[in-house]
């Protein structure tokens, strides 16, 4: 098979099972809940990813409003940007990466703003009609553009809000005679983080966000063919450890579920793809609990799970790592997770990267995912 053609395979794979997908789920009824643009829940944060992508109430950085815009106003810098790059499914494609640069600014101890731009890239492919004759050649682009306000509500408390604007170009106007057009759409996210840490930075804190709230998005013209965005929400909670001046440690656990409709069983009727497809954008996060077709024991296995640590010494050397879990019938993405950051100054680097797992047909897409950031903070002069 040509290369191209595994190309449009995976692009494919990627964005109608929103990177969910494993042949050993295969042997169990699967019925992943899907969504359109689910670049918007990959985390571009190094940080993060070296943890098994725990963020919700890890402490704030340059990247905070990249997980929860509530930490933002908690940053000891007055402002700070990051800057990161992730070679995404690089066993399998070389040109499909992910980048995003991330800034926050603090007017007073009270309030701050942020902004965010993700760019991601599934790299050039080849489109074919319907006998195998060469059409165009497209790269299929998407991106999407934050601003949001944070505020504190106490010395240990503070919430968030944002708002997004989410482009997706797909095909390029045309793929295997259908027509199809860019998309966007427009999602709003809430947050709130409570920093319990006492003087010395011991204690808990934990986090709450309900992300990319907002429309439904299209790519033909059939206004029966719209899909759902990712809507989530994310709870979670830390516990940091000081042992002296120089060496303390963090532990946490962060819960993370689509808000939006159970896509209805296989073999499923006209009515019920109806049905599914019909719901309002408001009425489906609520829905989204209680209306899985297995019931309770399949809305349990919708959570999808991240835990982990974060050593540091001396607040200039750190040492991550974690697990990523999600139920075989839901996707079955389950990796482990190493990181390292370097702090010196107002510079940061971070590094992480994903174990590979599994071999042959089994083997995990995402092993030997990398992700890099790189951090600047600043100071009022």
């Amino acid at each position: 098979m040509r290369p191209t053609a595994l190309k449009l395979i995976a692009a494919i794979l990627i964005y109608f099972i929103g990177i969910n997908f494993s042949v050993q789920a295969q042997v169990d009824r699967i019925n992943v809940v899907t969504t359109a643009v689910p670049f918007l829940r990959i985390s571009p944060d190094a940080r993060a990813a070296g943890m098994g992508d725990l963020a919700l109430a890890t402490s704030p950085d340059a990247n905070a409003s990249l997980s929860n815009l509530g930490k933002v106003p908690f940053n000891v810098s007055k402002g700070g940007i990051s800057v990161s790059y992730t070679p995404w499914l690089k066993d399998i494609l070389s040109d499909v990466y992910l980048a995003a640069l991330v800034g926050y600014y603090k007017w007073d101890d009270q309030q701050a703003i942020s902004g965010s731009l993700r760019y991601f890239s599934l790299g050039n492919i080849q489109f074919t009609d319907n006998l195998g004759n060469d059409l165009n050649t497209f790269r299929p682009k998407e991106f999407g553009i934050d601003v949001g306000y944070s505020r504190k509500l106490s010395e240990k408390s503070g919430i968030g809000v944002g708002l997004k604007y989410i482009y997706s170009n797909l095909a390029g106007g045309f793929a295997a005679g259908n027509t199809y057009k860019a998309a966007s759409a427009v999602a709003g996210d809430l947050s709130y983080y409570y920093n319990g840490l006492n003087d010395q930075g011991q204690g808990w804190a934990a986090g709450a966000v309900m992300s990319n709230l907002g429309s439904k998005i299209a790519y033909t013209d059939n206004a029966d063919q719209k899909d759902y965005i990712p809507a989530n929400l994310g709870i979670g909670t830390t516990y940091t450890r000081v042992f002296n001046s120089s060496n303390k440690i963090t532990f946490g656990a962060d819960l993370n579920k689509l808000l939006v409709p159970t896509p209805p069983a296989d073999p499923a009727t006209q009515a019920q793809l109806d049905a599914y497809r019909s719901k309002s954008v408001v009425g489906s996060w609520f829905t989204s609990f209680g209306d899985a077709p297995g019931g309770f024991s399949e809305e349990i296995k919708e959570f999808q799970a991240s835990i982990g640590a974060e050593y540091w010494y001396n607040n200039q050397f750190a040492l991550r790592t974690g697990y990523f879990y999600e139920d075989k019938t839901k996707g079955n993405r389950r990796y482990f997770t190493m990181g390292v950051g370097i702090k010196y100054n107002t510079f940061g680097l971070n590094f992480s990267y994903l174990l590979p797992s599994g071999s042959g047909v089994d083997r995990n897409p995402l092993s030997n995912t990398l992700r890099f950031s790189l951090l600047f903070d600043f100071d009022e002069k």
